[in-house]
């Protein structure tokens, strides 16, 4: 207990100094600084609640046990003792959250991020399962309330796509969809077999925090742009202006392409974040490896080779294999209902997290 208010005390100045520093004017006329202090401030706060709430129980607990001792008066004696067993009550689930968010947080959470599906192996079909992948996210997308765009794709030849990217933003996007990031294998009768055989097929998923303007200095000298014609769904509404964008990163050799807007303006836009999101997370992803080995839960390391879920169609089965996890609700799950997935992987990771700093708390 003493250890967890010493600790706390001691983020509570840095808490106190930060906000006297985003109000100082030589602070806010540096952006970059200023953005950062903001964050962290706004990141402290909930554990600074924790903390004032933590302080006032223990206090509180602390004059009960004083009148129990001292009063003579049964009537207080006996008011003070049920005060005491509530309060008492409260400590542990006090101290379970306040060593929950004393954890160092990912700091990408709170982040846009862009997801990117790709078929795998499984020839139309992977097209197919690629395509039920963009419905399912985008529907969970629509009930959380985020924004979704579409920066690039290329469509399957029996339906689906064999590639498409997307750009989703609003409260938390990284944090919750992070764990989406692996290989997602689909196992039914495919539209395309004619003897009713149940087959395999993949689709890879992959998951990174949009960067912000201030995360990475891009020099627009490395960076070739080309345009091109681009095209509506399956070929129609074809734009004869070159408002597609494509954008080369000449040291890095990254490419990114974006058609999704009539205004050329607008696509190089979008296609200028995609570039500083995918060069930025070269070197995030090395902190994703150091943090994957570490936690076999967290599957944010968007490694490609990573089997994270099954979906069984005959027997309208889930499965998610980094925790052993299966429900048997496939039809809600694929129409966007994955909430419940990425609540259980967190409070693995959590859970995880919280054994770790047990020995440090």
């Amino acid at each position: 207990m003493s250890v967890i208010l010493e600790k706390l005390g001691g983020i509570k100045i840095r808490f106190e100094e930060i906000g006297q520093q985003i109000t100082d004017l030589q602070v806010m006329n540096d952006m970059k600084r200023y953005v950062k202090l903001n964050r962290e401030y706004r990141d402290l706060e909930p554990l600074m609640a924790a903390y004032e709430e933590y302080c006032k129980v223990l206090n509180s607990l602390e004059e009960a046990k004083t009148i129990l001792q001292n009063e003579k008066d049964e009537e207080l004696r006996e008011i003070a003792q049920e005060e005491t067993d509530t309060l008492t009550c409260c400590v542990a689930p006090l101290e379970e959250r306040i060593k929950l968010l004393l954890l160092p947080s990912d700091p990408e959470d709170d982040k846009n991020a862009v997801m990117e599906i790709r078929a795998g192996t499984g020839g139309d079909e992977a097209s197919i399962f690629a395509g039920d992948l963009y419905r399912m996210y985008t529907r969970f997308c629509e009930n959380k309330g985020w924004k979704v765009e579409v920066t690039g794709y290329s469509p399957g030849v029996s339906g689906g796509f064999k590639e498409v990217v997307m750009s989703i933003s609003g409260n938390k996007v990284y944090g919750t969809l992070k764990y989406e990031s692996g290989v997602h294998r689909v196992q039914r009768v495919p539209k395309t077999e004619t003897q009713g055989r149940i087959h395999t097929s993949a689709a890879t998923v992959a998951v990174l925090p949009e960067a912000g303007e201030f995360d990475i200095d891009l020099n627009m000298n490395d960076i070739r742009k080309d345009t091109f014609c681009s095209s509506g769904p399956g070929g129609q509404s074809v734009n004869t202006t070159y408002s597609a964008i494509r954008l080369t990163h000449i040291p890095t050799g990254i490419v990114v392409q974006c058609q999704d807007e009539k205004s050329q303006i607008k696509n190089f836009d979008k296609a200028l974040t995609e570039l500083r999101t995918r060069i930025y997370n070269l070197e995030y992803r090395k902190y994703l490896d150091e943090v994957a080995s570490k936690r076999k839960t967290m599957v944010s390391t968007g490694d490609r080779s990573a089997k994270v879920r099954t979906y069984n169609y005959p027997q309208s089965r889930v499965t998610d294999h980094r925790i052993n996890l299966t429900l048997y609700n496939l039809p809600a799950i694929v129409d966007g209902d994955i909430q419940e997935l990425i609540d259980k992987l967190q409070m693995e990771e959590n859970a995880e997290r919280l054994k770790d700093s047990d020995s440090k708390i």
